[in-house]
């Protein structure tokens, strides 16, 4: 199959001195490509070598199948840009002329911008939504206005490839999600190549069409967001020990409190997880159940409590963990339960409510 961008055996690094070697990977136009791994992996390195900032040692990166070793630095602006989380000096610019300074590869020596420029320049301010910026300081504005002038500046450009590091690092979660949000319409509306890093692995499972997986050394995986979040790989690539990472949810949990559990939460239907996290913070351990495994309280409680007794989905739940939960509640010394109501399918904890009552346990019902 023929990539819109590739890479073979690419080896980059600093000083001559390898990083991360035998890069390997592939993406059509108009995709969104991840760069992940921890801290210190080397993804900024790659997107530097990509954009040509640093020297390949080794291997080669292509473009339509055209060696990007073979452009010009002005041939190679004109098809990529590239948006780096280093802080650029302004003195007395605004917005706009910041903007402006990505007509660079088409302008003469002097830059001075034609009235193709000027249009390139209000398209790109009206697609990450910057205009009413454009008379403002550059340098007054907050964080997630400046990525987004940033980001209409390398638009301007007009590239085919749009080379982000750390796009969404330092802003909140609105401008996260306005950011991200952006580069999907790009890809809809320019079919523009999206190549970027990400710390926020959430979003970057919801937001890419390929990860490429950095450890350090070589790339470990190279895939879809559905082949890469297996479970146990992330925990796996970011060295995990203390604490949770959970694949399906990409959500993360701290270390479970230690010891026997001392309460037994009676939960479900995503009732369950304030109480979880609520009990972990005050160090206090637990048991819960019954809960289904496609429950959305079910990844906190593996996560967090001591004791979890499950049940397989859409089966009746069996005599046995009824059992087993009524023992665990002997055994605890309160009982919380986050439920007002219970449906029909939830008689099951219905009756361990009701059992707590016979065993005279301190109940605690909890709606919050």
């Amino acid at each position: 199959m023929e990539y819109y961008f590739k890479t073979e055996k690419l080896s980059v690094g600093y000083h001559g001195c390898p990083l991360v070697e035998e890069i390997e990977f592939g993406i059509n136009k108009g995709e969104i490509l991840t760069l992940i791994g921890p801290n210190g992996a080397g993804k900024s390195t790659i997107l530097k070598s990509i954009a040509r900032q640093l020297e390949l040692l080794g291997g080669a990166a292509y473009m339509e199948n055209r060696d990007i070793a073979g452009f010009s630095k002005q041939q190679l602006s004109q098809r990529m840009s590239v948006v780096l989380t280093d802080k650029i000096r302004t003195e007395l610019m605004t917005c706009e002329d910041v903007i402006e300074t990505g007509r660079y590869p088409y302008t003469g020596r002097f830059g001075v911008l034609s009235k193709e420029d000027h249009r390139a320049v209000e398209e790109a301010m009206e697609l990450v939504h910057v205009t009413e910026l454009r008379d403002q300081d550059f340098s007054k504005i907050s964080d997630g206005q400046r990525q987004r002038v940033m980001l209409a500046k390398g638009l301007c450009q007009e590239p085919d490839i749009i080379v982000l590091d750390e796009p969404t690092s330092y802003l909140d979660v609105k401008y996260k999600l306005e950011f991200l949000s952006i580069l999907q319409e790009l890809r809809k509306q320019k079919n523009i190549t999206v190549i970027m890093s990400l710390h926020e692995l959430d979003l970057a499972e919801r937001v890419s069409d390929k990860i490429l997986c950095i450890n350090g050394k070589c790339v470990e995986r190279f895939g879809t967001p559905e082949e890469i979040f297996e479970e146990g790989y992330i925990s796996k690539l970011f060295h995990i020990t203390s604490g949770t990472f959970d694949e399906t949810t990409t959500g993360m949990e701290l270390k479970a409190a230690e010891g026997s559990p001392k309460v037994f939460v009676i939960a479900g239907g995503g009732t369950g997880r304030r109480a979880f996290r609520y009990l972990q913070r005050a160090c206090v351990p637990f048991a819960t159940g019954i809960l289904y495994e496609n429950d959305l309280d079910y990844p906190v409680a593996k996560a967090l409590a001591g004791s979890v007794i499950g049940a397989a989905a859409f089966e009746p739940v069996r005599d046995t963990l009824l059992d087993e939960a009524k023992k665990s509640i002997r055994s605890c010394e309160k009982v919380i339960c986050t439920k007002a109501h219970f449906a029909a399918l939830e008689k099951y904890n219905e009756q361990l409510l009701e059992y707590a009552k016979v065993c005279e346990k301190d109940i605690k019902i909890w709606q919050k």
